[in-house]
């Protein structure tokens, strides 16, 4: 049964990791294991009932372009949850230098230089979720 493994292994090696691609990689490893175990009860060398198994079980592309497409999808809903975090992160810590500003020196304007440096995080996160769209 290492073999079924090994071979599964290699058929999704590159497919990033995840616990779906875990479950689906357990999933076809138990279907495989059962197939060899009703192959083997109808006579065949265990061998021969992997080998079998193994060769009626098909193409796998579908099932790894589906997992990359998820996948995909995951990355573009994390980047628009990531922009809008930004977003609003800015604006609150803005709104903390404003305050503090105003309220402790009024008469030293000095809350535009971090603001400058804040900005570029929904900056970044802008660009990263237009590359990732």
């Amino acid at each position: 049964m290492k073999r079924i493994k090994q071979q599964v292994d290699r058929w999704f090696k590159d497919v990033p990791k995840s616990e779906e691609r875990e479950s689906v990689k357990q999933d076809i490893i138990e279907s495989l294991q059962e197939k060899v175990a009703d192959l083997m009860d109808e006579g065949l060398s265990k061998e021969e009932a992997i080998q079998q198994a193994i060769s009626e079980f098909g193409d796998v592309k579908e099932i790894i372009s589906e997992l990359d497409m998820r996948n995909q999808r995951n990355k573009k809903d994390l980047a628009k949850i990531n922009l809008g975090f930004s977003i609003w992160g800015s604006i609150l810590i803005i709104s903390l230098f404003v305050f503090t500003n105003l309220y402790y020196s009024p008469n030293v304007i000095w809350f535009v230089y971090p603001t400058f440096v804040v900005l570029w995080w929904p900056l970044s996160m802008f660009y990263y979720w237009l590359r990732v769209k």
